[in-house]
């Protein structure tokens, strides 16, 4: 935890308030990706936050409830399939991080993205940190709402369309999810444009 508040801290000093930026989802076949951006209280540090992908589901949960709970300001954007389908999965993710950014109740002076890319349109300086979710507390905890958001976003659609097995691969395209789209076909909830082998999308 210490490196990754340090980091945070550093950036603090040269650029003052500033917010964390991650996604979850950008992979799956089907369900929105989720984008989430927060603004860590360095006075009431959140002990154990790390990448979302190093944390057990279990430790993920409670860590986001923690960080709803002392962040100074988060916010979670959902971006649906007909966004995605429309503008592409890099272009639907930046737009969701600039309004997660935007929308956020406290405006920070700085924005840490997560990646290679800083999104179109962010009136705010920027930087773009590959690995930034194991780099920086305030990413590490951005990570770990976007991937709560979305997987409980997944297990509620599990439950009304529970023939895909939505709980058990979030909507990744694994064996059992393909033969099930092969059954059942489609919900509007699918990325058409990830299906395209599929004649899904023409």
């Amino acid at each position: 935890m210490n490196d990754l508040y340090q980091y945070d801290q550093t950036i603090r000093q040269e650029h003052g308030v500033f917010c964390g930026v991650d996604e979850a989802g950008r992979g799956p076949l089907c369900g929105p990706v989720a984008v989430a951006a927060v603004i860590l209280d360095p006075e009431n540090p959140i002990d154990g936050i790390n990448d979302s992908k190093k944390l057990s589901e279990k430790k993920r949960e409670l860590l986001f409830e923690e960080i709803c709970q002392k962040a100074l300001a988060w916010k979670v954007v959902l971006v649906g399939p007909e966004i995605i389908d429309r503008d592409n999965i890099l272009n639907a993710t930046l737009g969701g991080m600039r309004q997660a950014v935007e929308e956020l109740p406290l405006r920070p002076r700085f924005v840490l993205v997560d990646g290679n890319k800083i999104p179109a349109g962010l009136e705010l300086p920027a930087q773009a940190l590959v690995k930034g979710d194991g780099a920086s507390a305030s990413v590490a905890a951005a990570s770990i709402l976007a991937k709560v958001t979305r997987d409980r976003y997944m297990l509620q659609l599990d439950r009304e369309y529970p023939q895909y097995g939505l709980a058990q691969h979030k909507g990744y395209g694994t064996k059992l999810h393909y033969q099930r789209i092969a059954q059942y076909g489609i919900q509007p909830f699918y990325r058409r444009s990830f299906l395209k082998k599929l004649g899904y999308w023409k």
